[in-house]
């Protein structure tokens, strides 16, 4: 039995915007297929409802130190602070890269778990996947049906609030394969997506990933275009991301 999950949820909706590329709504999946060029997307924002979300996104906050998951000021816990919590579910870590010297700490908490076997390597990290969580597989589990694939491991972003960020990138390292599929699962705050051609930057496609969305990259879409999560300041609540990843 799921945790966390009620399968009579899963509600069509409109997308937010017009794309200006072809999309089809596919019952089949409850998902909004888009193809763009050199790729494809699967999206829909009510994927998880909000009880379900809800119970996810606190239950990967979950820690012994008494602290309330959605309402601790998680900025206090900066850089090796955060080694304080022993979190119960995820391995949460504050990453660093060394820049002229120095230690410069990302933007964002982040946890990669994970079949043990698979490790990972991006932007100079090289992460040691921690065991998968129940509510993990959960997840993997329910997205696995539209992404037609098996993931083996999935790197979780938080983003405390409208200041942490990521910036423009491509998943696309060696050990993802050729055409990687990657699985983006958003839980907490509405943040936006962004899209963009590698090779024309004004060429762009926004999404707002609210609270519950699953957005599936596809084909070739990670030779051919970049994605980031920008700044907001205005946004002062937290939000978890979670991309499943096939390393091969």
């Amino acid at each position: 039995m799921d945790l966390f999950s009620n399968d009579n949820n899963f509600l069509p909706i409109a997308l937010p915007s017009k794309t200006g590329y072809d999309y089809r709504w596919l019952e089949s999946i409850r998902m909004f297929e888009i193809n763009i060029p050199n790729g494809k997307l699967l999206y829909n924002a009510n994927y998880f409802d909000k009880l379900t979300s809800d119970n996810y996104l606190k239950h990967m906050l979950v820690n012994s130190n008494s602290l309330e998951p959605l309402k601790t000021d998680w900025r206090l816990f900066e850089k090796e602070k955060l080694n304080e919590i022993n979190f119960l579910n995820i391995g949460w870590n504050h990453d660093s890269l060394k820049m002229y010297g120095k230690d410069v700490f990302l933007p964002r908490y982040s946890a990669w778990h994970g079949d043990s076997d698979k490790l990972y390597t991006y932007s100079g990290l090289t992460l040691s996947p921690k065991p998968w969580d129940t509510a993990l597989l959960e997840i993997k589990k329910k997205i696995e049906i539209p992404a037609i694939t098996e993931f083996n491991s999935v790197l979780l972003n938080w983003y405390r609030d409208g200041s942490d960020y990521m910036g423009w990138h491509t998943d696309a390292e060696r050990e993802l394969g050729k055409s990687p599929i990657i699985g983006s699962v958003n839980f907490g705050a509405t943040r936006t997506f962004q899209i963009r051609r590698k090779d024309n930057n004004a060429e762009k496609i926004s999404f707002p990933l609210s609270h519950g969305t699953v957005l599936i990259m596809m084909g070739e879409l990670q030779h051919f275009w970049q994605h980031a999560v920008p700044k907001e300041k205005k946004i002062n609540t937290t939000r978890i991301n979670l991309t499943f990843r096939t390393i091969k």
